[in-house]
């Protein structure tokens, strides 16, 4: 998979789960329903994973440091993750293949040799994330919503 349909796939999720948790949001102020706890749970998870494949996209792609915070901070704001995907790729900003791959780019640095690491393993690296942020997003979860109870 490329870095520009890695990324596309994540930011579309990012946006969908956005709209099922205001679907839901909006089920519960409505006294329909309360699917707020699952479909804030999927978002979660989709979100800390599109955080993840951002900063590794934005490794690959040598985004400045505008590029890459603006693309993990539009992660906040519902349905923005689809416009920014729109933008770099029209700029060109996703074209090309995994630079760091075998064969590729010498990795310079702590965080490009992780990314070599990762795309020579790339199923134990699946794993390991997959691990990672699932331990994230339940002390996330044990931690509570963001908002005070009450």
């Amino acid at each position: 998979m490329s870095p520009r349909a890695l990324f596309r796939s994540f930011a579309t999720a990012e946006a969908f789960t956005w709209a099922g948790l205001i679907t839901a949001l909006i089920l519960r102020a409505a006294d329909v329903t309360n699917i707020v706890p699952v479909a804030g749970g999927i978002h979660g998870f989709v979100f800390l994973s599109y955080c993840v494949v951002t900063v590794f996209t934005w490794v690959n792609q040598r985004w400045g440091a505008g590029t890459g915070v603006l693309g993990l901070a539009l992660a906040i704001v519902p349905f923005a993750t689809v416009p920014f995907e729109l933008v770099l790729d029209r700029k060109g900003k996703l074209a090309g293949p995994w630079r760091l791959r075998p064969g590729g780019d010498e990795p310079q640095g702590f965080v490009e040799h992780v990314q070599a690491w990762v795309l020579r393993r790339p199923w134990l690296a699946i794993a390991l994330l997959f691990v990672a942020v699932v331990v994230v997003f339940s002390v996330l979860l044990w931690l509570g919503p963001p908002v005070p109870k009450g």
